[in-house]
């Protein structure tokens, strides 16, 4: 069994209405979930498959960090799966550099998050102090690489170049595994 803490205001989230999304959870990832709404804390044991059983921590872990249940459940998709947490708060000064640095990895409109999701086809999620990933972890990589550069403060220019030649290289990568025997090359 393992125990893993969630926001008082992600509970909500993780029960569902009525208890669905908490049900969904549980028959998905074959896990029984025991919620404490007065402090958070959340109890996962493991009752089917027990490597479906890993990943439903990481579930909860997810939507605690800001994640629609749909897309937390994507960890089950394939084993590769995997959630990160980029910490914003341990890169920021003080409160104004934590909103500077939110800023800057959100985006003009939620643009430069939007492209993260665009470029890397992996989810991406800013809640309180954290930008949370899903996806494979080339993928997750090339989001939390983007996320540092940003957070070291390079120009938004230079990381969207960066996404740009991580997604050729993915797409080429994917290119080269779908290959058909006997075809061009």
């Amino acid at each position: 069994m393992q125990h893993v803490k969630i926001p008082q205001d992600r509970i909500g989230v993780l029960i569902g209405e009525g208890g669905e999304t908490m049900r969904e959870i549980e028959s998905e990832a074959e896990v029984r979930l025991d919620i404490d709404s007065e402090n958070g804390s959340v109890a996962v044991e493991t009752v089917g498959d027990p490597v479906l059983g890993l990943k439903g921590p990481e579930i909860v872990r997810a939507i605690g960090r800001g994640f629609a249940p749909e897309e937390a459940l994507r960890l089950l998709e394939d084993e590769m799966m995997m959630f990160d947490v980029v910490d914003i708060d341990a890169a920021a000064r003080n409160k104004n550099d934590l909103q500077r640095h939110k800023g800057r990895l959100i985006g003009e409109g939620g643009r430069t998050r939007e492209l993260m999701e665009e470029l890397t086809g992996a989810s991406v999620v800013i809640y309180g102090s954290t930008l949370g990933i899903i996806g494979a972890p080339e993928e997750v990589d090339a989001v939390r690489t983007a996320a540092e550069m940003l957070l070291d403060g390079a120009p938004h220019g230079a990381v969207y170049s960066f996404l740009e030649e991580r997604h050729n290289e993915m797409k080429h990568q994917g290119m080269e595994y779908h290959r058909f025997p006997g075809g061009q090359s």
